[in-house]
């Protein structure tokens, strides 16, 4: 392939017509299950097109299906049960260094997250005005954990549907097509009251996610592992009086699952996407990349997915200059970042693209997105018009720097 592709992370903003239909269901109101089979399909369809029409090269369903990228794992795993929390957004999070040393910057921003998320309900036309409250629970491990594939099923047969409608045929001329899922370490907020040990509830909850990462690679798409806490987890442990070894040694265990989970299934199917929570917050206390990247190398994955475009984490695309990328892996850099509503020229894409593939090799580099745009169904990160304007700037600044490094030769 002479050019640079392009993908995302996976969660996509969902538009107001689902999201009645995610309320009700987080909130445990009646709805017309046939109507909202119907706006799911149709959400579905509309995400895939719109990918397409920007020029996004691996594309999924957007996560219509979920209305938390966390809480959607546990809504589909026999063996837990949720516990109401409240809705006190510093009771809910994690310890945290940055939540300590800006705690009137989190108030605004927790204050603010919770009147977007009813606002949505509201513009959807949810007459309750409550946002959807799936996240705002403590799920807790009461028995044997066992996974059903009933809603995995509906997605894919969604997805398809919405790959034949928009024309697009996998594996042609670079396109690529994936569902992302949650990661052992990210399975967070949830309890163990029932095996016996840390290690032994960890390697049950793989054998758990086994099922659904096994159940997307055979319905013939790419798998993609978000692990969105495997990082920030370092700071959670840090500001609770724990040690470096502390964290290395949670987060070994963790990593070690995951390949667990990931037993027999094709590297070369497999994307595993980092960041350091990506919450909008000053992140002054996220771990540097470097401490941590043998850990991410140690997954068996092709495909390495990490924040690289927001102001904290840009920087550390130059660790690749004396940390070796093993053959045949593929960085996939975000080179437009969720956390502003500036939208990325083209030109600062390319010259992000270009400086890494001059790094670790052209074939080697892939364009993407630091995180999800929208972090569960409620909590939007931008507005849907610049989410689609920085995947267009991503798939432009992709096309110039194929120009930049193959010339005449490039397939753009």
């Amino acid at each position: 392939m002479s050019r640079i592709l392009v993908t995302h992370a996976g969660s996509l903003i969902r538009p107001d017509g689902l999201l009645s239909f995610l309320s009700a269901i987080d909130n445990g109101r009646e709805y017309d299950e046939a109507a909202y089979a119907a706006a799911l399909q149709s959400a579905v369809t509309d995400v895939v097109r719109k990918q397409v029409e920007v020029g996004i090269d691996a594309i999924d369903d957007g996560e219509m299906g979920k209305s938390n990228w966390i809480s959607y794992l546990y809504e589909r795993t026999k063996g837990l049960e949720a516990r109401p929390i409240g809705r006190d957004l510093s009771d809910y999070m994690p310890p945290s260094r940055d939540r300590q040393h800006f705690p009137g910057a989190y108030a605004m921003q927790d204050a603010l997250d919770i009147a977007a998320s009813s606002s949505s309900s509201r513009a959807a036309g949810d007459d309750s005005g409550e946002p959807g409250t799936g996240g705002m629970v403590m799920w807790a491990c009461t028995g044997p954990m066992s996974y059903d594939k009933t809603a995995l099923d509906r997605d894919a047969a969604n997805f398809k549907a919405a790959l034949a409608d928009a024309g697009v045929t996998p594996g042609e001329d670079g396109t690529e097509v994936f569902l992302p899922v949650v990661a052992p370490a990210s399975a967070y907020w949830l309890r163990n009251e029932y095996y016996k040990t840390d290690e032994e509830f960890v390697f049950a909850l793989a054998d758990v996610m086994h099922e659904e990462y096994k159940g997307i690679i055979e319905a013939g798409f790419l798998l993609q592992v978000d692990d969105a806490v495997l990082m920030h987890e370092a700071d959670s442990i840090l500001s609770a009086g724990g040690s470096w070894e502390d964290y290395r040694a949670w987060a070994g265990l963790r990593v070690d699952a995951l390949n667990h989970a990931l037993r027999g299934l094709p590297e070369d199917r497999i994307r595993y996407h980092i960041c350091f929570g990506s919450w909008h917050g000053p992140h002054a206390y996220d771990p540097p990349l470097r401490d941590s990247i043998d850990l991410v190398l140690k997954v068996n994955a092709k495909y390495y997915l990490m924040e690289q475009a927001n102001p904290r984490h840009e920087h550390e695309w130059k660790i690749w200059e004396d940390v070796p990328l093993p053959e045949g892996k593929v960085l996939v850099p975000g080179v437009v970042t969720h956390h502003t509503n500036v939208v990325e020229h083209p030109e600062l894409v390319a010259q992000r693209l270009v400086r890494l593939a001059n790094v670790v090799g052209r074939d080697a580099v892939m364009g993407g997105t630091d995180c999800g745009f929208a972090q569960g169904a409620f909590v939007k990160r931008v507005h849907e018009e610049i989410q689609w304007a920085k995947l267009s700037s991503l798939a432009e600044g992709a096309r110039i720097a194929s120009r930049e490094l193959w010339g005449a030769k490039a397939g753009v």
